[in-house]
């Protein structure tokens, strides 16, 4: 744990010895913030499902940001050979940028508890669907991150695996659409709603966004979360023998 900690320090610290940190924290409250608030304003109820309905979409984009150095920037600048010389695990160096990763997001994400704030002072919000929205939050952008994560190992340039990331998670999103699932049913009956309900996204966290907490939707994040993670160590192994 004390060489997972090491790193994770090391790569959370990164974060803040830049501008970049504060510009996306800044920039991601206020996407999110402000399009919730339209929608507010608009509907005029006291709930944040279309807070969390619109989190996977702007995720996509603003997660690959955070983890598009992770890797990249080691390989650029030469540190990835010091760090695979170093007395410790792959899964090690991996499960450390992660949670440095996370405990970012997871500052991004506590800056949007000025909502529920609000509405309890605004009006009587049920709380249950709030804090399920939430959890949610966590299990999406640990997956994302989880992804993002596996991306960057397989790239040199931050750019590359920005846009790569970027990709791969808006595919992931597309797969759990009704309307992808209908057109590849069509081609091949069957495949469509295969990769509906047990590979795209979109589909697990429509439950998690009402506030629904359903088992299945946990595991499938969680489990996601921990193939890319695995990926990652081993494409990080492979490198290292």
């Amino acid at each position: 744990m004390s060489a997972i900690w090491v790193i994770c320090k090391r790569e959370f610290r990164a974060y803040f010895d830049s501008t970049i940190a504060y510009i996306f924290i800044t920039v991601f409250l206020a996407v999110t913030t402000g399009l919730y608030m339209f929608s507010f304003y608009a509907a005029g109820r006291a709930e944040m499902r279309s807070f969390f309905s619109l989190l996977p979409i702007i995720l996509m984009v603003f997660i690959p940001a955070v983890t598009m150095r992770l890797w990249a920037e080691d390989k650029k600048l030469g540190t990835l050979e010091l760090l695979l010389t170093m007395p410790m695990k792959a899964y090690q160096v991996v499960v450390g940028k992660f949670l440095a990763a996370l405990l970012f997001y997871l500052v991004a994400l506590a800056g949007t508890l000025t909502i529920p704030i609000l509405l309890a002072v605004v009006g009587k919000p049920d709380f249950g669907p709030i804090v399920g929205g939430y959890v949610g939050a966590v299990l999406l952008g640990s997956f994302y991150l989880a992804l993002g994560l596996f991306v960057s190992g397989l790239c040199r340039d931050q750019i590359v695996a920005f846009i790569l990331a970027l990709v791969a998670a808006f595919a992931l999103f597309m797969l759990g659409t009704e309307f992808v699932a209908t057109f590849l049913d069509g081609w091949l009956n069957g495949l469509g709603t295969f990769l509906r309900n047990y590979v795209g996204m979109t589909l697990h966290f429509e439950g998690v966004e009402r506030g629904v907490i359903d088992v299945k939707n946990i595991i499938y994040f969680i489990s996601g979360t921990a193939v890319f993670l695995i990926l990652n160590t081993y494409s990080l192994e492979g490198r290292k023998y």
